[in-house]
């Protein structure tokens, strides 16, 4: 699956998923740009990372959600490395698990703005860009919370269900520029956001606590989310546009539900 020659954007990628499927796409030959929005010890730790497999890379910050951070950050990418072919927004917050009656109002705009108005700000400021080549791959990282929509998650769940729909709709009107839009969607992963939500709402400081509990007897790795990301971005997908992705090892309802 070589990704030669290509330039990928991947968001929140100091961490993670995001830092899993930033490594798995140099691997696969593409150039890098780490995005990141505090943790800058991190995303260098990514970018060094992705040198050593010989590929280019360097680390951009920008919140999101930030209209004018993320246009001087697809700007700078474009100056320093070269016009995005690969658009994976994956950065993302957790909501605070309370319910609709006792959500803050600035917390539901903070949550929303991340997963919703990031990933549309950046689809905007790309869409150019991939128009001009010859393919062009934004992916979205959702979450199987839109498959459950469960009780005190109403932001998360709101932010991740409205990307959803983004890419369902770039899914059908950027086709015909080559463009393929598809939708990932995690269960628990074992990162740090996992490990906090779990501890939050469950005491369990351990995830591999949860193993026998999870389909294939392992709770989901970062890799496992790349995996799927590198096949939807490769020249192997020739077919797939606007799908979403389960990668919840067909727990379904039955394995434990956290966000990722």
């Amino acid at each position: 699956m070589s990704l030669q020659g290509r330039i990928a954007l991947v968001t929140g990628a100091g961490r993670g998923i995001g830092r899993a499927i930033a490594i798995a796409l140099a691997r696969d030959g593409a150039d890098i740009a780490v995005n990141y929005r505090r943790d800058e010890a991190a995303a260098a730790d990514t970018v060094q990372e992705i040198q050593a497999l010989g590929r280019k890379a360097q680390a951009f910050q920008a919140s999101v959600d930030n209209l004018d951070e993320v246009a001087g950050m697809v700007a700078g990418i474009g100056g320093q490395m070269g016009e995005i072919g690969i658009l994976v927004n994956n950065a993302g917050i957790a909501s605070r698990g309370q319910s609709v009656a006792d959500t803050d109002p600035a917390e539901m705009e903070r949550v929303v703005g991340v997963h919703a108005f990031g990933p549309y700000y950046l689809a905007k400021l790309v869409l150019p860009m991939m128009r001009a080549q010859t393919r062009g791959d934004i992916v979205m990282i959702s979450s199987v919370a839109t498959g459950s929509y469960a009780a005190y998650g109403s932001p998360y769940a709101m932010g991740k269900a409205a990307m959803e729909a983004l890419a369902w709709t770039l899914a059908k009107e950027e086709h015909m520029n080559n463009i393929r839009t598809n939708i990932v969607a995690p269960p628990l992963v074992e990162t740090d956001m996992g490990r906090r939500l779990v501890k939050a709402r469950s005491g369990i400081e351990d995830l591999r606590e949860l193993d026998a509990q999870m389909p294939f007897g392992h709770v989901c790795q970062p890799d496992d989310i790349a995996n799927v990301v590198r096949y939807l971005v490769s020249d192997t997908n020739t077919y797939v546009n606007g799908q979403r992705i389960a990668v919840d090892g067909g727990g379904g309802a039955s394995a434990p539900q956290f966000q990722k």
